[in-house]
């Protein structure tokens, strides 16, 4: 393989096996240094990030629901896009829960905080590996991979997360109301992460349909003979994430999952055109 075929910087001999273990020891041994760090700011101020970010998508006042009523009213749509605040008390079934669910939340966040860190040390283990001309064609890759991967989390917490949170508490089981939902904290830390992390990996998309491109594994001719199947796929998870059956809320999660695909395929054309020309140019 490619990969155990790196030469050594101190004396220029290729590196055996272990030598190689040892270069991978290293970089996880420094990405969980900086998942520890960020754990640890993150954990000092525990309180702030719980008020302020944690339980945000739960609160009344989040920013998503006023600038989703404020356009609804702009729009002419009356209270179609305003989502009624619904309260939601949480509990903690065990004397250590909360201190359990502050560790989980400082090192969820460390991850992300530290996510683009992490990239590049993985990044810098693969890229001696890489030829030449593949190394061209993976320039700024540590920048596109954290951009789309903080947009993707920034979905999850602005978008899925209110939508789905308020419709959990507020669908109610029977016509009786003899069902209360009282989540434990560890459920909702648990789907606040499942969420943004998601949708930090689904975002992904773009950067994972150039590889594949390069490689040759998928070609944009197959990405555009899916899209009718893309949107189907994509139509049925908006009906069954947003809170209510009206046209107005699918749109607004179906658009930023349909616009991700299309801009797949743009991707996965312009690196089809560069594999085409580089062949060319070879031959």
């Amino acid at each position: 393989m490619a990969l155990f075929n790196r030469l050594n910087p101190e004396d220029g001999s290729e590196m055996s096996f272990i030598d190689h273990l040892e270069v991978l020891r290293g970089t996880i041994v420094r990405s969980a240094a900086a998942i520890l760090v960020m754990a640890l700011v993150i954990f000092i101020k525990r309180d702030w990030v719980m008020d302020n970010v944690i339980t945000g998508p739960i609160q009344p006042d989040f920013i998503t629901y006023r600038l989703f009523c404020e356009f609804s009213h702009w729009a002419h749509l009356g209270d179609a896009l305003c989502m009624p605040a619904v309260k939601v008390t949480m509990q903690s079934t065990t004397f250590g829960g909360q201190f359990l669910s502050s560790i989980s939340m400082a090192i969820v966040g460390g991850i992300i905080a530290a996510f683009p860190f992490i990239f590049y040390q993985f990044w810098s283990f693969i890229k001696p590996a890489l030829k030449e001309n593949e190394l061209r064609n993976t320039r700024f890759m540590i920048f596109w991979v954290s951009f789309f991967f903080f947009l993707g989390a920034a979905f999850g917490f602005f978008i899925l997360g209110p939508f789905t949170f308020n419709f959990l508490a507020s669908f109610q089981l029977g016509t009786k109301n003899v069902i209360t939902t009282i989540p434990t904290f560890a459920d909702y830390l648990d789907n606040l992460t499942n969420l943004i992390l998601g949708c930090g990996i689904a975002f992904e998309l773009p950067v994972l349909a150039f590889l594949l491109t390069k490689i040759g594994m998928v070609t944009p001719k197959f990405l555009s003979g899916v899209r009718k199947y893309a949107a189907v796929v994509i139509l049925i998870i908006a009906a069954f994430i947003t809170p209510s059956p009206d046209w107005y809320s699918q749109l607004l999660v179906f658009i930023p999952l349909y616009s991700l695909f299309e801009l797949s395929i743009i991707v996965s054309r312009w690196a089809y055109k560069s594999v085409k020309k580089a062949d060319e140019e070879w031959e």
